[in-house]
């Protein structure tokens, strides 16, 4: 699958490891010099700002997307190919996923791991069928990935369903991943013989 535009989910601090900051400008280099646009949350502070700085000084290309009520709080990154005002959290997410190829998770926190769900929830429902990576920057996601594989074991996930969230340590190798992707059907994600 062509990868012209990956959302990235992260948090708006740089967390309390120098690594979480080394692998987003690693990824932000990759998106430049791969010229894949970026599509994030649009703001100008922790891992978000970091990340779009790296994209933009290797020549890609940055879209923001922020909530209005966000730029009250003087948080959103003036220097972007392009920013767009939303009224609300939820057109925020829409739009996000309306303008990308496929989804990243950096490390990040409440927010993070809420959108990051979400895109993981469409593709599980079928509403989408693009992939979904968490960039695993010294095991940060090792308990969410380990949480997915118990709902599996537990018959909360179907197999099919917990292959959806791709991940790996190393940027290079997500993307690679994540271009290799293939959605697979899943006719029901809960049938009536479950209930």
């Amino acid at each position: 699958m062509p990868l012209h535009r990956i959302c990235v989910f992260c948090g708006s601090n740089t967390g309390s490891r120098p690594a979480y900051r080394s692998a987003t400008e690693q990824l932000g280099s990759l998106l430049g010099a791969r010229a894949i646009d970026l599509v994030y949350g649009g703001g100008n502070i922790g891992l978000m700002g970091v990340l779009a700085d790296s994209v933009l000084a290797h020549g890609g290309h940055v879209i923001g997307v922020i909530p209005d009520f966000m730029l009250a709080k003087e948080i959103a990154h003036n220097g972007l190919t392009e920013l767009r005002i939303v009224s609300s959290m939820h057109e925020r997410k829409a739009i996000m996923s309306d303008l990308s190829d496929g989804f990243i998770a950096l490390p990040g926190g409440f927010g993070t791991f809420e959108e990051f769900c979400e895109v993981v929830t469409w593709s599980q429902l079928g509403l989408q069928s693009k992939p979904c990576g968490v960039l695993n920057v010294e095991r940060y996601y090792a308990p969410l990935l380990e949480l997915f594989d118990s709902a599996g074991r537990e018959g909360f996930l179907r197999e099919g369903n917990r292959h959806l969230v791709l991940d790996d340590e190393d940027p290079v190798r997500l993307l690679e991943k994540m271009a290799e992707f293939k959605a697979v059907p899943v006719e029901k994600w809960i049938g009536r013989e479950e209930r």
